[in-house]
């Protein structure tokens, strides 16, 4: 995996822990890019979403699933001097995540990866799931190839 960053793995492992959402970003067969938020999981350098079982992202990543993906925490606006505009700008810290998504139908390997959810928003484990839920749940893996991250102005 090809990694770019300004920060060291546990500080980039931390901006992604500590966003609530990612944006994943991906392209129609249009050629449009089409960019959309989800709670995520991520455990070993893994990344997890999921979704409802149909809409317009599983379409795009049945032709297309290369996604890049975005987290980004700790904006802070600062400024040189309060009365130049230019002078103002904002702080950050952000990480790119750029991977295929691949689908997880295995339903066990679903309820682990649910559980990984669960603790992230939680911090609690142990949940039941119903195989009715279970089934009509779509569950994601990102695997990462590449990570880009910054730390904006800190």
């Amino acid at each position: 995996m090809k990694s770019r960053s300004n920060l060291t793995p546990a500080e980039v492992n931390d901006i992604i822990n500590r966003s609530l959402v990612c944006h994943v970003g991906m392209v129609d067969t249009n050629g449009m890019p089409y960019v959309l938020p989800f709670n995520f999981g991520y455990q070993n350098d893994r990344l997890y979403i999921h979704s409802g079982p149909e809409g317009k992202k599983i379409g795009i990543w049945k032709s297309n699933p290369n996604v890049c993906v975005e987290f980004s925490t700790d904006y802070q606006m600062h400024h040189q001097n309060d009365s130049v505009a230019c002078s103002y700008s904002m702080r950050y810290k952000s990480v790119l995540i750029y991977g295929m998504v691949k689908e997880i139908d295995d339903i066990d390997k679903k309820k682990e990866v649910l559980e990984i959810f669960m603790l992230k928003y939680t911090s609690l484990q142990n949940f039941k799931y119903s195989t009715p839920a279970l089934a009509n749940v779509k569950v994601f893996e990102i695997l990462p190839e590449k990570i880009e991250a910054r730390a904006y102005g800190y």
